[in-house]
């Protein structure tokens, strides 16, 4: 099978595009062509009333339902993710490059989105090098990743530190270990970094990433970086916000045993990268983030040699955050296209099947995540079909599957091709 994850595809009715979702004015032959070859029905994927990051998302959209207490956290699984070296003991944290004004009011939460390579490595160099911390051997790395991204580990030698502290981050809360997207405002501040418990490695932890917050605003602001980028009427990188500390390397089943499967990726993102290497599956180069032609046909030429690849496109996504209903919509018919077009050219549906779903909504009138079901559909000629005929969320409620959750979709879609129900 081939398992394809939409980030953030999932949307609610925009009067941009005359109360339709993105997924609804979308023009998609080859995905309606899956739709009427294959059955449908919803997920959510961590829980109800939970909008969830991608990182827990997409781990249970793979099977796996963590108990809050039991996540390490999307920082340690970025971290894994760009090679940082990371320890049990140490934090790690994701990041965003972000834009203050004068006020230090966050006017924009990824700092235009598009950060130049150059000018993110060398002010993040100057964080890490100039960067001064109160306790004596703490150390700090600070790497960007793929646009305003940004991960960072502190280090703090012969003292364990704790994942057990808030995030200066004003649009994600925490519950234990877990990432929750708060409503996004207009006016929002970097949060002080506070202890969830009374240990003593809670507070030296918050108070280390306060250090980190304040030194780095200070070093930000005087940079080389931002002057230039001012000239150029850019967006500043003056800030960044810090979410989802973890403090442990993650212990969990490989993929393939849980499911006895021989199961590989096509992955871009850090976290996907990150998921791929705790869950021990093969990852296969594939171009860029936008290059659909051949991540289809590098996922159809792995039919030949694996049982199920996971093939995760971010495009939606980043469209949603930016509230952008006609943006979105574009580029999912530009993925119907480029890659479910050439996928269908290359499979034969007699043999592989194809699932497609999302790991959470980002519905563009939020600009944020949301807790919305998100469809799914299991397409291939021997599956029993239904009555739905496009990939959209009202036609999901129709569907045979009913409402799913994300941790139970693998399980149940290898049902429905075993069964050929």
């Amino acid at each position: 099978m081939v398992y394809v994850l939409l980030d953030g595809v999932g949307d609610l009715p925009h009067p941009d595009l005359k109360g339709k979702t993105p997924l609804e004015a979308a023009v998609t032959p080859n995905l309606d062509k899956l739709t009427k070859n294959g059955v449908m029905g919803e997920v959510i994927s961590v829980g109800k009333g939970i909008a969830p990051e991608s990182d827990i998302a997409v781990f249970n959209m793979l099977g796996y339902k963590f108990q809050h207490e039991d996540y390490v956290g999307r920082g340690v699984i970025e971290a894994i993710g760009v090679g940082i070296d990371f320890k049990d003991g140490d934090l790690a944290l994701r990041g965003n490059f972000a834009t203050l004004n004068d006020d230090e009011v966050i006017i924009d939460r990824r700092a235009g989105r598009s950060i130049e390579r150059e000018d993110a490595l060398e002010i993040a160099k100057e964080v890490e090098q100039n960067a001064r911390f109160s306790v004596p051997n703490t150390s700090v790395v600070v790497a960007p990743t793929i646009g305003h991204r940004v991960t960072v580990r502190i280090r703090c030698e012969g003292q364990s530190l704790s994942s057990s502290i808030t995030n200066t981050d004003p649009a994600y809360s925490r519950v234990s270990g877990m990432g929750i997207a708060k409503a996004v405002t207009d006016f929002m501040k970097i949060e002080k970094c506070l202890p969830l418990n009374d240990s003593s490695e809670a507070n030296l932890t918050a108070k280390l990433v306060n250090e980190f917050t304040e030194q780095s605003l200070s070093i930000m602001k005087r940079s080389e970086v931002n002057l230039r980028r001012k000239e150029n009427h850019k967006k500043l990188l003056n800030s960044i916000l810090l979410r989802d500390a973890g403090n442990r390397y993650p212990v969990v089943k490989p993929i393939n045993d849980l499911h006895s499967m021989n199961f590989s990726c096509i992955v871009d993102m850090p976290v996907e990268l990150g998921i791929s290497e705790v869950l021990k599956m093969k990852a296969f180069n594939a171009g860029g983030l936008t290059d659909y032609e051949e991540k289809a046909r590098v996922a159809a030429k792995a039919m030949e040699t694996q049982n199920a690849i996971y093939v995760h496109l971010k495009g939606p996504d980043e469209f949603g955050h930016d509230g952008d209903a006609i943006g979105k919509m574009k580029n999912i018919e530009e993925i119907d296209r480029r890659f479910f077009g050439n996928l269908l050219n290359n499979i034969d549906t007699k043999k592989v099947s194809v699932i497609v779903s999302a790991d959470h909504s980002t519905p563009c009138i939020n600009k944020g995540h949301s807790d919305d079901p998100v469809p799914i559909l299991v397409s291939g000629d021997l599956i029993k079909k239904d009555e739905t005929i496009r990939y959209t969320e009202t036609e999901s409620k129709k569907g045979k599957i009913g409402l799913l959750e994300g941790s139970q979709v693998v399980k149940t879609c290898l049902e429905i091709i075993k069964s050929k129900m």
